[in-house]
């Protein structure tokens, strides 16, 4: 069990990204890799966790073209 994939998931949750989502993205590890490669430079960069997964959020969702606000709350 990988604690930081864990602990990256967790965060991203508390911003509305969709499970969905994040499972098609833990599911490659090309992926996760870019993930977890962007969630510790923004940290490495002197981010706290929570605005690390904010701006991780906020690229995922504007990759994906979807308006958090729509999302309703699992």
């Amino acid at each position: 069990m990988d604690v930081e994939r864990i602990n990256i998931y967790k965060r991203l949750r508390d911003f509305k990204v969709p499970a969905t989502v994040l499972d098609n993205i833990f599911s490659s590890e090309k992926d996760s890799m870019v993930l977890i490669k962007a969630f510790r430079s923004l940290k490495n960069e002197g981010y706290r966790e929570d605005h690390a997964a904010d701006e991780i959020s906020k690229m995922i969702f504007k990759e994906l073209q979807i308006d958090p606000d729509h999302l309703k709350d699992e």
